[in-house]
Parts: structure tokens; C-alpha cells; sequence
């Protein structure tokens, strides 16, 4: 997740009173006592830096998940056709140049570079690539978002990959640049529908994993680079620390006091309040504040509970989001709200639905519920703590719903068993979660493609994504993102919140770190 959300006002324009949040809060009563691990558990040598990360990666498989903490590592080993620069344009990574486009925009002719090496030395080959986007597209969620677009995918050339396509679809290459559910090119011998070997051609490789320990990426002394100068994700990588090793750290108050201490060279997603904590940390610490980083949205299921359009209405009208955000990130520097999935001043700005934002009105939700024939079974929110403003906003959530007479059945679980659970539509009718704010629609939330947990399908989404999706020119493509945005709050499948800015820390010693979406350690030295 890049640098996302807006620092700003509550929506009336005012800071909301701190003690109305610790209400909001009452009965959450902190964390759990959670001891620091000793400095010696990680054995960080002197070339060797110790990343605090939110907690364990449920899979290392960089196609299956869109979870940001797996694209966040496995960014390092694998590598996509193309990536973005700082100002999120998509640029070449394993692809040679921008794609040549033909018949009207249904071929995408793209060059593959020369000379790349996967980790166990051998050459890139085009059959390597087009296996590898055959997977993606037969088990990624992005993946199978772009097959339903797809004729084919071949090789045309031993350096020129085609992809043949039933129409124009302009989010093609931003679907292929994204680190999540990432169209990672692997060596066509290692796929298979579980990868036991994880081996790519960026420039850290897969040294050792012990779950719940840690992971630990080493320099790949044979890395191809990019010529062109780092900007972004984009151009030279260079891996000037020789092994990063990622530790699982769900508890967030753990990964303050760790980075304080020294036992932590990097500590990710922190709560907002330890803010004045990390200022105070001395010369050695250095608080990041990643701005426009994000925004928080609730998921439902069409599947379960809430499977009909009227009731999840009923729930949005029950829904405060100001009310969460408050909860969520406390100070108003730190969100803000408004019913605009993009920023003002960009091609996809819109205020379309912006009736049925921040409702907050418990009695209406109440006869709304009771019209759709709501009988009183509990709605199943899933959250975690590892993210502790999720957790914060569940807890406000299930206060608005029991206002509005809706039950309410909290289950606060671990990330990793979030992500399994909410595969099951028969376990869960709301989950937590965020993404960033991409330049590109169709990248987030995954709920806009296919077959993504919340399984949200209807004619009318169909209708709206073909417009919007096989228009090329944008100044055409821009206005036609209202009426998604509109379907969006009338039928439901997930709501947005707000806009935020997220806390970081690092030691003074990693040098050449920039805050970015997805936390990345190439081009990153110590002092």
C-alpha cells in the first residue's frame, strides 16, 4: 500500500472531541501483554537487518492471495512484466518496453528483456513467461479478472509474449504490474498448483522460512537489473544489505517498543497513538508517515446473512463512517472522510451515491432491516488485531449495528486466519480490511473483478465494468467511473470508509528507505 489517504477535517470540518472516541471504544481494554522477544532469537548479523512485519505470511506464493503482506516479501523474489514509478505510471520491469498494441486495441504485443536469470541460474525463456501467465490467470483473483478478457497468451517470438484479447481492456497492464496477487514470471518447471519451490529473478532469493519465526531473503549475486535510475518500483534494484529477514510481530504496541529499543530495524503499520512515542525516540529512530496511504472498507458477503441487496443497504444505512474513522486513526491529521472513492482533480472523482455515505442513522436502518425481512441472526464480523485499526473499527461497527437492532456475532482472529476464513462463504458475513488508492480502478478492491471473497456478481456490474473497462481514450473512461461507484453504494458488496494516512518507523542506520505501498529493501543501505 503506497503513501494513501488525505490528512484532514472530520466531514463537518471539525476534529471530533477525543473523549466522544473513548466511548466509541469502551470496553476495549488494550492489548495483550505481549513480552519482547530477545535480539538474539533473530541473530541479525552486521550486513543483516530485522523487518517487523504485521504478522505471518499465510502462503509464499506471490499469484494466490492479494494480501499486501505476501506481495510486500515476495516482491523481492519475484519480478512482473511491469511495475510503477513514484507517480504510479506503469513502466517495464521484465518486459523490454511498453507493449506495441494492434487490431484496435485486442492484441498486446509485449518484449520481453534479454538476458535474465531465475535464482537456480538458468536463463528466462518466453515458454518460462507465458506458463507463468497461464497460471496467474488460472489462480490468481486479479489472474482470472483478465482470462475472462483473454483469447489467448503465447509466445509470437522467443522475445515477444501476445496476448489476443476479446476486446479492448484498458486495465490490462496495471493488472500485470501490481505486487498483490502479483503475475509473477517463475521457471515453467516449478509450477505447479502448490509451488514448492519459490524461485523468481529479483534480487533477493528464498533463503529459509520457519513460520511464525521468521523468513529471510538473501542477496542474489547473478540479479539482472534495470538500467534506468530507480524511481518508484521501477528502474535499478540493487541489493546492497545482504539478508532481510522478515518477522511475523501481530501485536502492534510489540513492534513500537521494538523499534525503539534497537530490536528492529524497520516496524510496519503502527498505531497511530505511539506517534508522539516514536517523535520523543531519540536521533535513532525516524517516525514515517505515509500520506494519502490507504482507506479501510468492510467486505460482505452476497453469500450469507446479508445475500439480499435490501438488507445490506440496511446495514450501510446503519453505518457511521465518520464514527469509524474516528476509532480507527483518532486524530483527524491522520483521515478523512467522503463518500469519493478518488481524490479531487483526478479522472475518476465522483460523489455519485453520495447519499447513502455515512448514513449513521440507526431507526432507518432498524425499518430498513425489517422490510427486507430481517429475523435477527447475528451478522458475523471477522477481524484482527494485528491490524489494530481494524479491530477498533469492528468494535464501533458492532455498536452501530446493535443500535440499529442488528446482532451481532464479533470473531477476532489472527490475519492469517482471516484470509483462510473469508474464503468460506459459510462462516462470515463482514470482514475488515484496506487497500491503497491506486491510479487504476480496477486494482482495488478486488471485489470490482471476479470470484473475490464476497463473490459480489450481478447483470448490472457486469454492464457498468464492460463500459468502463473497454474504453480506452480517459477522458471518456473517467466519467464513466460514476456509475460504477454508484452501483457500488446501491447493491452493496463493500463499503469504504475513508481516506488515511499510516505510521511506520525505521533506525536512523537503514538508509535510502522511502514509504511506499508496498515496503521494499532494494536500494536500501546501512549506515
Amino acid at each position: 500500500m503506497q503513501s494513501r489517504a488525505f490528512p484532514g477535517q472530520s466531514r463537518s470540518g471539525q476534529p471530533l472531541d477525543p473523549r466522544r472516541r473513548q466511548v466509541l471504544l469502551a470496553g476495549a481494554l488494550g492489548l495483550p501483554a505481549l513480552s519482547l522477544m530477545g535480539r538474539s532469537a533473530f541473530a541479525a548479523g552486521k550486513n543483516s537487518v530485522s523487518l517487523a512485519m504485521i504478522g505471518e505470511p499465510q502462503t509464499l506464493d506471490p499469484m494466490l492471495t492479494t494480501a499486501d503482506l505476501v506481495g510486500t516479501l515476495m516482491q523481492h523474489v519475484y519480478e512482473p512484466l511491469y511495475t510503477f514509478d513514484s507517480h504510479w505510471r506503469i513502466v517495464p520491469m521484465l518486459a523490454a518496453g511498453m507493449p506495441t498494441v494492434q487490431d484496435g486495441g485486442k492484441q498486446v504485443d509485449i518484449p520481453l528483456r534479454a538476458g535474465l536469470v531465475f535464482h537456480d541460474g538458468k536463463p528466462v525463456q518466453a515458454s518460462d513467461v507465458v506458463a507463468s501467465i497461464k497460471r496467474w490467470m488460472s489462480v490468481s483473483p486479479r489472474g482470472k479478472s483478465v482470462a475472462a478478457q483473454v483469447v489467448s497468451v503465447e509466445a509470437s517470438s522467443d522475445s515477444v509474449l501476445t496476448f489476443k484479447l476479446k476486446s479492448p481492456y484498458a486495465p490490462l497492464l496495471a493488472q500485470l504490474a501490481l505486487p498483490t496477487s502479483m503475475a509473477a514470471i517463475m521457471p515453467e518447471r516449478t509450477i505447479a498448483a502448490q509451488l514448492t519451490e519459490f524461485v523468481g529473478t529479483g534480487p533477493y532469493r528464498l533463503k529459509e522460512r520457519r513460520p511464525d519465526q521468521y523468513t529471510i531473503l538473501e542477496k542474489f549475486d547473478q540479479y539482472a537489473s534495470r538500467t534506468e535510475a530507480a524511481d518508484g518500483y521501477g528502474g535499478r534494484r540493487v541489493a546492497y544489505i545482504q539478508e532481510l529477514r522478515f518477522i511475523p510481530v501481530p501485536d502492534s504496541n510489540t513492534r513500537v517498543e521494538g523499534v525503539l529499543s534497537g530490536q528492529f530495524d524497520f516496524a510496519d503499520l503502527l498505531p497511530v497513538e505511539s506517534a508522539g512515542r516514536l517523535e520523543k525516540g531519540g536521533d535513532q529512530i525516524v517516525p514515517l508517515i505515509g500520506k494519502n496511504f490507504g482507506f479501510p472498507y468492510l467486505v460482505f458477503n452476497t453469500k450469507g446473512t446479508l445475500d439480499s441487496a435490501a438488507l445490506r443497504q440496511a446495514a450501510q444505512t446503519a453505518i457511521g463512517a465518520e464514527e469509524l474513522m474516528a476509532a480507527a486513526f483518532g486524530d483527524p491529521k491522520f483521515f478523512s472522510t467522503g463518500a469519493n472513492f478518488f481524490p479531487q482533480g483526478t479522472p475518476y472523482y465522483s460523489l455519485a451515491g453520495e447519499k447513502r455515505y455515512n448514513v449513521n442513522d440507526p431507526k432507518k436502518a432498524a425499518e430498513l432491516a425489517k422490510t427486507a425481512g430481517y429475523a435477527g441472526k447475528p451478522i458475523r464480523i471477522l477481524a484482527s488485531r494485528q491490524y489494530e485499526f481494524h479491530y477498533n473499527i469492528a468494535l464501533v461497527l458492532s455498536e452501530q449495528f446493535k443500535r440499529a437492532g442488528l446482532g451481532v456475532d464479533l470473531q477476532v482472529v489472527d490475519w492469517a486466519t482471516l484470509l483462510q476464513r473469508r474464503n468460506d462463504p459459510a462462516v462470515w458475513d463482514i470482514y475488515i480490511t484496506h487497500s491503497g488508492i491506486f491510479p487504476e480502478p480496477m486494482l482495488s478492491p478486488p471485489q470490482l473483478g471476479d470470484n473475490a471473497p464476497g463473490w459480489w456478481d450481478s447483470p448490472e456490474k457486469k454492464a457498468v465494468l464492460e463500459a468502463f473497462n473497454h474504453e480506452m481514450d480517459l477522458s471518456k473512461r473517467g466519467p464513466l467511473w460514476g456509475p460504477v461507484q454508484e452501483l457500488v453504494y446501491d447493491q452493496v458488496p463493500f463499503i469504504e470508509l475513508g481516506k488515511f494516512n499510516s505510521l511506520s518507523a525505521r533506525s536512523a542506520k537503514l538508509q535510502g528507505y522511502t514509504p511506499s505501498a508496498w515496503p521494499a529493501f532494494w536500494n536500501v543501505k546501512l549506515a
